[in-house]
């Protein structure tokens, strides 16, 4: 025996046709959404940082190499006459008589056919004490006799440096 399926009528003019029944569907509870990392933020903070921290680090190595007054005096006030040699001149400095002593902040190399020039270095001598540069006995050779000499020196307390031997520029 066989079974036949009956086919559902077809509609009649005017009818709607037959509509399959939808399936109740229960709502779902909402699926959170997956969150997209966060990008972070002062991105530019972050590398300004990271440049102060160099700098920082570079003036503890300074400090720790050269002392740290000679290292904060050299970065806000550099020696201007650190490289300075015979047959350079320098700025006026201020007037000295006999075995007096002035501290200078503000001495430089200047050209020598410049109207600032007031000194003629007739040589240097490095690698001296502060007590060696007090005594003028390194310039003795440089200065002739007749000419006012003068020594112009920068050394750390406790440490070397270097002295420049002058003369007035005539």
């Amino acid at each position: 025996m066989s079974e036949q399926a009956a086919t559902p009528p077809a509609p009649q003019a005017g009818q709607p046709e037959p509509v399959a029944p939808v399936p109740a569907v229960e709502p779902q509870p909402e699926q959170p959404q997956p969150q997209q990392p966060e990008q972070p933020k002062g991105g530019g903070a972050k590398k300004a940082l990271g440049i102060i921290v160099a700098i920082v680090a570079f003036l503890v190595v300074a400090a720790l190499k050269f002392g740290v007054g000679t290292a904060i005096g050299n970065f806000l006030n550099p020696d201007e006459t650190a490289e300075a040699k015979a047959g350079d001149c320098i700025a006026e400095l201020p007037e000295v008589t006999g075995t007096e002593e002035r501290s200078v902040s503000d001495a430089k190399v200047v050209t020598c056919t410049s109207t600032e020039a007031v000194y003629n270095v007739v040589g240097r001598v490095d690698d001296q004490t502060e007590a060696q540069a007090k005594t003028g006995k390194a310039c003795e050779q440089y200065i002739k006799e007749g000419d006012d000499g003068y020594v112009f020196y920068n050394i750390a307390p406790g440490g070397k440096g270097y002295l420049l031997c002058l003369t007035k520029k005539v």
